[in-house]
């Protein structure tokens, strides 16, 4: 298992590469930086898991090793009167008459709103997530099945996360499992993220410390 931290910040669309463990299957994160026009009062970051081509994310978990954790240190979370918790709650049709929705924060898989989206959440409290604090779990996931194409790669990558913070960093802690292009299940645990600038980068590093481990069926 060979570990490489990759920094870099791509000019014009504010890409961001994360610190993370490469393997077959799972090669990372990526945290990149969304324009929300001003329409809301904060920074819109989109969380993405980097895969291999023809590969898929199934789920985003956490259990009694491996807490997941996404937090805005030092702000809050920005949540909308109109949205929710996940992206089953942004409703399309409000986006013309309410745009500063497309910026409230929520979890996902794959998709931003819940035009076609069959994703299902078990045992997270989002109560401190609503009310803008810290979304953690240590026996609780959101996940939608193997038949559901919103969970395969588009270029490379699956979305998580939609989240705008009002200052601070956004930094956490995630659980990931999918499938590889083969229908092989993996599994990456503890992959912690990070916005905090790293000294004298213009990147923002990913903390290390990612487990992988893969599972054949």
């Amino acid at each position: 298992m060979n570990t490489k931290i990759l920094l870099g910040l791509t000019a014009g669309v504010g890409s961001l590469i994360l610190a993370g463990t490469a393997t077959a299957d799972f090669q990372g994160l990526t945290i990149e930086v969304v324009d929300n026009g001003g329409l809301v009062a904060g920074t819109t970051y989109d969380l993405y898991a980097n895969v291999d081509a023809g590969g898929r994310v199934d789920a985003v978990y956490g259990d009694g090793t491996n807490v997941l954790s996404i937090g805005a240190t030092g702000g809050s979370f920005v949540q909308n009167a109109f949205g929710g918790n996940t992206s089953m709650d942004i409703n399309a049709a409000f986006l013309p008459l309410f745009p500063s929705l497309a910026y409230d924060s929520f979890v996902t898989i794959g998709l931003l709103d819940s035009t076609g989206n069959a994703l299902n959440n078990i045992g997270i409290d989002f109560t401190g997530f609503a009310a803008g604090g810290t979304l953690s779990t240590d026996n609780g996931t959101w996940f939608v099945t193997p038949d559901d194409a919103q969970g395969n790669e588009s270029g490379g990558r699956v979305l998580l996360g939609r989240f705008t913070i009002d200052g601070g960093a956004l930094e956490g802690s995630v659980n990931l499992q999918g499938r590889d292009a083969g229908g092989n299940v993996w599994n990456a645990d503890g992959i912690s993220f990070s916005t905090i600038p790293a000294p004298g980068a213009l990147a923002l590093l990913g903390l290390a410390g990612l487990a992988v481990r893969r599972r054949r069926k």
